[in-house]
């Protein structure tokens, strides 16, 4: 049984997909025909018959969400989870194939069958694997994580922090935007109690997509953007006459690849396959290379998030 303990750190929440509603299949950067390692035959011969057939290991993902996962200036799937993802396939000995996936259609996506996985910065909360809403009503079967990085949320704020925001209760009285589905959606929504009983009401713009959130950020209309970390440091570092960073990590998590709960033999060989990735060296190699080292997992879980 894979160890069920809480990730020790060294990154957040995103139908039946078709083409009806421009549903775009590729494939991560690098695969390529994506040659398997050759010591993976013991966990190929052991994946799931139609998922060994296949070949292939499809995985929804929400491809807009730089560094984590966007597209490279071929279309082609890249960013930190297409790289990881890329390195599990190969210990599995399939290719990778990214089926590119609005983040709040991820998890029915899965449970459609769809998709084998979804993969897209998701955080592994009790909440999505119990398949509950908000209010605790049962909306879908739920799903299994592999927990692969870790990450808080950030504030993103303009540049040289106007309004010098430093943490949430800063944030009381003025208007935040944000994805919606996500972490920080419900961080917002915990603090908007919180600035109630300050007497200093937070307004909530919940948006569908991070870049609108930005957008309004830019423009003026939100003070303060909550987004995950690597994502907020990407973003000050790539745009930094207008974005900062405002604060450290808050409420750190756990990211996971999202399975089906009755796909038990495949997540359990995704986490082996995962712990192989990071022994090797090469998962390090590729969090230094998104500059994300400050999120990396010393091995893989399975469910170990809040």
């Amino acid at each position: 049984m894979h160890p069920t303990t809480p990730l020790t750190t060294s990154r957040a929440g995103r139908a039946t997909v078709a083409l009806a509603v421009g549903t775009l299949l590729l494939t991560a950067c690098s695969s390529g025909s994506a040659p398997a390692n050759p010591d993976s035959d013991d966990l190929h011969g052991k994946l799931p018959a139609a998922v060994r057939s296949a070949g292939v290991l499809k995985i929804g993902s929400d491809l807009n969400y730089a560094p984590v996962e966007f597209k490279g200036q071929n279309g082609e799937a890249t960013g930190l989870d297409p790289d990881i993802a890329e390195a599990i396939g190969k210990e599995l000995g399939l290719k990778v194939q990214f089926v590119d996936t609005s983040f709040d259609k991820l998890i029915p996506a899965l449970q459609a069958k769809d998709i084998d996985v979804a993969m897209s910065a998701l955080s592994d909360n009790r909440q999505r694997r119990d398949g509950t809403d908000e209010g605790g009503k049962q909306v879908d079967p739920g799903v299994d994580f592999v927990d692969y990085f870790v990450a808080g949320t950030s504030i993103l704020v303009q540049k040289d922090n106007p309004k010098n925001i430093r943490n949430l209760d800063d944030l009381c009285g003025h208007t935040v935007a944000l994805q919606r589905g996500t972490t920080q959606a419900e961080i917002a929504d915990r603090q908007t109690g919180s600035c109630a009983k300050l007497k200093k009401p937070l307004t909530v713009h919940l948006l569908d997509t991070d870049e609108q959130a930005l957008a309004e950020l830019a423009s003026g209309k939100a003070i303060a953007d909550l987004n995950d970390f690597p994502v907020a440091a990407y973003v000050a570092k790539t745009d930094p006459d207008k974005y900062q960073v405002s604060s450290a990590q808050l409420q750190p998590g756990p990211y996971g690849i999202a399975l089906r709960k009755s796909d038990t033999a495949l997540r359990d060989l995704v986490a082996k396959a995962l712990d192989r990735v990071i022994r090797s060296g090469a998962y390090d190699r590729i969090l230094t290379k998104w500059n994300v080292s400050a999120g990396a997992a010393q091995n893989a879980v399975i469910n170990g998030g809040f």
